[in-house]
């Protein structure tokens, strides 16, 4: 029973986190005075910054690890549009 839930909080955790990525950016840019480009390529970094996160909790959800939690991430990387994320 513990685990359900363990893995229901998680998983809603994760879902918050991708909905409110877009605001939180937002913020900290705001925050950090960026206008234009900069500002751009802030909020599209950052956005994808937190969707690897969301994904990494799915990951730990599933109970991958090691390679399989490897594979998993690397395959997400590259589903997420400009693959210039670091490693």
């Amino acid at each position: 029973m513990k685990k359900i839930v363990i893995v229901a909080v998680l998983g809603t955790f994760a879902v918050n986190l991708t909905f409110a990525a877009g605001s939180s950016c937002d913020a900290k840019a705001a925050e950090k005075k960026l206008a234009g480009a900069a500002k751009n390529s802030f909020l599209k970094k950052c956005n994808k910054d937190l969707a690897l996160t969301a994904y990494g909790i799915q990951a730990t959800e599933k109970k991958l690890a090691g390679a399989a939690k490897n594979s998993f991430l690397k395959n997400v990387k590259k589903t997420l549009p400009s693959n210039n994320l670091r490693a």
